[in-house]
């Protein structure tokens, strides 16, 4: 881990994934994977001791992705109210509803693999075709370092599994704690416009179903 030599807010860290010139998080490790989880725990855990209110969790890979390092890094962005993104779920969960809990109970042909508690999952409603869902099984707001290492696990699998099908494309992939934890998986096959960064309507010619039959 080292911090950012440009960041773009108040802390920013990067956590070097790698001591292998590595290019995607597809190409890492079993142990490297390891020491990523203890990284991202331990320094989330310092965040919080430092009273940060919230840590946000970044993998970007490709230039269009907006990656400035070809090395394999994630990035951790201290900031210290959580995020409009995560602000929106918790009315959600206040009225009951959880949308992870929901996509959960109706997985079905959206499942693509699973380790231990944490299922993987093609998003139901993917703003760009193969977007994925790495989540807990439970409803649980924090993930722990064994959480946080399946959840790398699959995160490489979903990445191995895209590359096969698409090659290798820019994507974006970012956890969300504070709610029902939970990973989202990007991959950057369309280009957003005005129609999506407008109305926040993005069209997917790639059916969720099919996404994970493909990835399967």
């Amino acid at each position: 881990m080292v911090p950012n030599l440009y960041p773009a807010l108040e802390r920013q860290e990067v956590v070097i994934h790698s001591p292998r010139h590595v290019r995607s998080f597809a190409e890492l490790e079993d142990e490297e994977l390891a020491a990523i989880a203890h990284a991202w725990n331990r320094r989330r855990e310092a965040a919080l001791a430092e009273d940060f209110a919230y840590v946000h969790l970044v993998v970007n890979e490709g230039r269009a992705a907006g990656a400035s390092l070809p090395h394999s890094h994630s990035q951790l962005i201290w900031l210290r109210v959580p995020p409009p993104a995560v602000v929106e779920e918790a009315p959600h969960l206040e009225k009951g509803r959880c949308g992870a809990c929901a996509v959960l109970a109706e997985r079905g042909s959206l499942e693509i693999a699973v380790r231990g508690d944490v299922a993987l999952l093609a998003a139901p409603a993917g703003r760009t075709p193969y977007e994925q869902l790495i989540l807990a099984e439970s409803h649980e707001a924090e993930p722990t370092e064994q959480d946080l290492l399946l959840a790398a696990e699959l995160l490489r699998h979903a990445i191995r599994k895209l590359h096969d099908a698409e090659g290798a494309v820019p994507l974006n992939a970012w956890l969300h704690p504070g709610a029902h934890w939970h990973f989202e998986l990007v991959p950057r096959l369309t280009v957003f416009a005005g129609l999506e960064l407008g109305a926040g309507i993005y069209p997917n010619w790639l059916p969720p179903e099919e996404a994970a039959a493909r990835l399967r």
